[in-house]
């Protein structure tokens, strides 16, 4: 006698947040749906909440005195693992950017390999942006004076656009020695989160990128007048709701800048401030 074999139950994925290194579930229990182009469903990812996005910039601050003081050496391995680690799963983010985009399958894939060579170019400057950016300044007088680049600190990052500029706004904020929290809305929480496990299995320290999945609405007006984040990139929101967020974030003088532009030098630069040295010469 054979014993019917019976049909297996899928393991689904259960979408979390990606708060100091760890997936955490979102404080509030909620959860937003994501379709695919013809309307079945994909994923139930977490809807953040203000706790979420106030745990999220106490990790990104408790790590970012290490994350900057790393050698700008360091700060490249890590990058470019994150790149070897992308190029591992290529294939399931392929998959997830076209099944859960408005894009061809040919065009997902051309953003995963544009995405991986993101990193490797992010990587490489690391190292460089201190001659790029600093200087030896002439003065009057028996001294020396140096420009010296650093990072800003926290950086918030709100991303709504495609995958590649999901990755371009976090490369060029952390390659300095920045620390991150992400905001992704809609369908594209579904990749955002996949590429939160391949941080986590990159050698990233605890903390440096965060990644919170939920409403813009709701998150980037806190994260625009939250008093311990430095800077604000605004690309991925909508041009109208600009003007409000740079008056939330006056108050600190926040730094908040939408971008036109991908992959730059500037887009690394505009989130580092300079401190100028003086020192005597030596008789």
């Amino acid at each position: 006698m054979t014993t019917k074999k019976q049909p297996r139950v899928d393991v689904k994925k259960t979408y979390k947040l990606f708060i100091n290194g760890a997936f955490a579930r979102s404080e509030s229990g909620r959860v937003f749906e994501v379709t695919a182009k013809n309307g079945d469903f994909i994923a139930n990812p977490a809807l953040a909440s203000r706790k979420d996005l106030r745990d999220a910039v106490t990790a990104a601050r408790a790590a970012q005195s290490g994350w900057a003081k790393a050698t700008a050496y360091n700060r490249g391995q890590i990058l470019y693992r994150v790149a070897e680690m992308l190029e591992g799963r290529a294939e399931q983010f392929e998959s997830e950017i076209a099944l859960t985009s408005q894009i061809t399958a040919a065009k997902a894939k051309a953003q995963v390999t544009d995405a991986i060579d993101r990193w490797v170019w992010y990587a490489g400057w690391s190292d460089k942006l201190q001659a790029v950016s600093g200087a030896t300044n002439p003065v009057s007088g028996p001294f020396f004076n140096f420009s010296i680049s650093e990072p800003q600190g926290v950086i918030a990052i709100a991303s709504d656009v495609s995958f590649i500029d999901f990755i371009d706004a976090i490369a060029a904020a952390v390659v300095s020695g920045n620390t991150t929290l992400v905001l992704v809305p809609g369908s594209l929480a579904v990749p955002a989160m996949t590429f939160a496990e391949v941080l986590a299995t990159s050698d990233l320290p605890a903390g440096v990128i965060n990644i919170l999945t939920g409403s813009l609405d709701e998150l980037a007006p806190w994260a625009a007048s939250h008093m311990d984040i430095d800077g604000f990139d605004i690309s991925g929101v909508n041009k109208k709701k600009h003007g409000e967020l740079k008056v939330a974030g006056a108050e600190n003088l926040k730094r908040i800048h939408a971008f036109s532009t991908g992959q730059s030098p500037s887009r690394i630069l505009a989130f580092m401030e300079s401190k100028t040295v003086w020192h005597s010469v030596g008789v």
